[in-house]
């Protein structure tokens, strides 16, 4: 088992900056793939980033690309979420996210651990 704890998240103006960290704690980090989703209210949960294990092969949802960087570092056991040039579209719970498998997906039902969700909010 893997227990994840996020942080970073909070209020912005449109256009600012937040970075998001998710530190997990359990069985060896390097040994699973990472995602960052996220849930603005009354709307689904979708996927916003995803890496795999060593950190060299990551995927984004297209909104976010050139935007938002996912990175990783296993010597901390921490995943990180930078969130550059932020609008108020991306207000929303985040959720870091881990899978046992080995490839990257986008699919919330094959991550197997769920943190509890950071707020960000983006004001116009």
């Amino acid at each position: 088992q893997v227990q994840l704890v996020e942080s970073g998240g909070g209020l912005v103006q449109a256009g600012g900056s937040l970075r998001l960290s998710c530190a997990a704690s359990g069985r060896t980090f390097s040994s699973y793939v990472m995602g960052w989703f996220r849930q603005a209210p009354g709307k689904e949960r979708e996927f916003v980033a995803t890496i795999n294990r060593s950190g060299g092969n990551t995927y984004y949802r297209d909104s976010v690309k050139g935007r938002f960087t996912i990175s990783r570092d296993n010597a901390k056991n921490t995943v990180y979420l930078q969130m550059n040039s932020l609008k108020p579209e991306d207000t929303a719970v985040y959720y870091c996210t881990a899978e046992e498998g080995v490839l990257p997906t986008t699919i919330p039902s094959q991550y197997d651990y769920w943190g509890q969700g950071t707020q960000v909010t983006v004001s116009a």
